[in-house]
């Protein structure tokens, strides 16, 4: 099968695409976009969420036809060129990253809890949003330290207008 869909906002064509075939798969195989992880392969640890369509998926989860005519966001997506996006630069300053293989996972899903946040999230909405994504070499405190910085970051560099609630 052919699977013809938008990753990062570029094209992609992948031939032969056998019908259990994962997007997890062929992003990392067949697109060569080696950030989101395969660990589990099973939607249990999130190390490979990823958006489709702008909605946070784990891309084990989804077979790689149902991604055709799609649009699929990752996290080397979210950086501009060399500049890495403010989520994976705080997390970085807040030394959030060890083994770096859940790190992908919750950037993203990071990401979009920012992008859909009315303001600053709570530690317990952050610890919500991240429950499905899982790390094993951390206590989350560094984790949930660079959402909390992102956060800062994101309220700082909004106009005015655009923090104040509804």
């Amino acid at each position: 099968m052919r699977v013809r869909f938008t990753v990062n906002g570029q094209q992609h064509v992948v031939d032969d695409v056998w019908p259990g075939e994962s997007l997890l798969y062929v992003l990392r195989e067949r697109c060569g976009l080696p950030g989101s992880k395969n660990a589990c392969e099973q939607g249990e640890c999130g190390s490979c969420t990823v958006y489709l369509d702008g909605r946070t998926v784990c891309a084990c989860l989804v077979a790689a036809g149902q991604a055709d005519g799609r649009v699929v966001g990752t996290v080397e997506g979210l950086a501009a060129g060399e500049r890495l996006h403010p989520v994976q630069e705080a997390f970085v300053e807040a030394g959030a990253v060890q083994c770096g293989f859940c790190t992908p996972g919750l950037i993203v899903q990071a990401h979009d809890l920012l992008e859909n946040a009315s303001g600053s999230p709570t530690d317990a909405e952050i610890r919500e949003a991240l429950a499905g994504n899982l790390c094993r070499c951390t206590g989350y405190e560094k984790i949930i330290e660079a959402v909390r910085r992102a956060a800062e970051a994101r309220a700082h560099d909004a106009p005015t207008a655009e923090r104040e609630a509804p």
